[in-house]
């Protein structure tokens, strides 16, 4: 697993905290650099690195994953460009926007 995944999985894990209100699972793929999983189904929710099956899974490079994060790609164009594949039920990446706007 890259650095660049483990800072990831710090900085979901913060603006997750206890309840992401997602109510399922998801899947980052890093396109080989590791994977975060988000069960959001537990109270507290929990960010880890397991490579399990998901309610929805999203590939994107870590780069721009990070992008994403910091407001400078917008998920959507990032999806129509092809940067980024959603696998399983496209509503839970929909909530995401609202948890990677939060500082």
């Amino acid at each position: 697993m890259s650095s660049d995944v483990e800072e990831i999985t710090k900085g979901l894990a913060e603006r997750i905290g206890g309840n992401s209100g997602l109510n399922a699972t998801l899947k980052f793929n890093f396109d080989g650099a590791g994977v975060v999983y988000i069960d959001g189904k537990v109270t507290p929710n929990t960010v880890t690195n397991e490579d399990k099956p998901a309610d929805c899974t999203i590939t994107v490079s870590a780069d721009n994953f990070k992008k994403m994060a910091a407001g400078e790609l917008d998920g959507t164009t990032a999806f129509m460009t092809g940067k980024l594949k959603v696998a399983g039920d496209m509503s839970i990446a929909m909530k995401l926007g609202p948890l990677l706007a939060k500082k």
